[in-house]
């Protein structure tokens, strides 16, 4: 969720997470996490870090970036576990927040092969083999299970299997780990596909599918901030390996800077800091039943 999109602009929304391992939108493929270490800078001393503007550590995500993960469609405000986490590897990498410029990158042009404008990109942009064919992935700051939603009053709200969902018609956005992870439900129906969560949550109220999949975080934010009509998350569930799903920054492919932000990531783990943003921006939430 991929990662997941919202409208909702309410205050920051303590949405469900698992442990962080850290690294938001559930999936088909595990990572292949092509951190192309032995390419990493020589150096990680500001001056030297190979960036696309001197002096600047440039930031892509999505716009609108939605919470949790940003708060107020505002990432540079730091506020939201991806802003804070983008600032805090920025801090490790010797930036001060004034030295941080954010971009506008569609979330489904992010992991696409080519040239980069942006250092690395920040958006529940979900580490799998195909994805890093075409770019570079940094060690996963986050992980997250799948979630299914419905409306309170549909037939699949109490579903407490993958069996009892068989006949739904699921949707997701499209690029996202979530369409792919409903190959796992196994549905009779084909999926139904939307360019964004706006469509796909709408596609919800109106009765154009009976359940969505996002990401655990983004489903609670969902059904408590987003729905119109009230909403369940019906359950989680883990991707086939038995692992969740992990969410890394994005770097263009070979870049040398994913060594420098490896070290940043390992030393936000090991002293906690991950932990705390978690904790504060997405808070531990338990009692979602597993699905399989």
């Amino acid at each position: 969720m991929n990662p997941v999109r919202r409208p909702a602009r309410l205050a920051a929304f303590a949405a469900a997470s698992l442990l962080a391992l850290a690294v938001g939108c559930a999936p088909a493929d595990e990572g292949d996490d092509d951190t192309d270490a032995s390419d990493s800078a020589a150096s990680c001393e500001k001056a030297d870090l190979p960036l696309k503007t001197d002096g600047q550590l440039t930031i892509g995500t999505d716009s609108p970036a939605y919470e949790p993960w940003f708060v107020d469609d505002d990432p540079s405000n730091g506020k939201g576990f991806e802003s804070a986490v983008a600032y805090a590897v920025a801090d490790q990498l010797g930036f001060a927040k004034d030295e941080v410029v954010w971009e506008a990158v569609p979330f489904n042009t992010s992991y696409q092969p080519g040239e980069k404008s942006f250092d690395f990109d920040i958006n529940q942009v979900s580490i799998t083999e195909e994805r890093a064919k075409a770019v570079t992935f940094s060690e996963p700051y986050y992980k997250a299970a799948q979630a299914i939603i419905t409306l309170e009053d549909s037939p699949y709200a109490k579903a407490t299997s993958f069996a009892d969902l068989k006949d739904a018609q699921f949707g997701a956005q499209v690029g996202t780990t979530s369409l792919n992870a409903i190959d796992q439900i196994a549905p009779a129906k084909q999926p139904r596909v939307y360019d964004d969560s706006n469509q796909a949550t709408k596609a919800l109220e109106v009765g154009q599918i009976d359940a969505l999949v996002l990401d655990l975080p983004s489903a609670f934010y969902t059904t408590a901030a987003v729905l119109s009509e009230p909403g369940v998350i019906v359950g989680q569930f883990q991707p086939e390996t038995g692992q969740s799903e992990e969410f890394g920054l994005l770097l263009q492919k070979g870049s040398e800077l994913v060594g420098c932000l490896d070290e940043a990531i390992t030393t936000l783990r090991e002293d906690g800091t991950l932990a705390d943003l978690e904790e504060q921006w997405l808070s531990q939430t338990t009692g979602v039943p597993e699905l399989s």
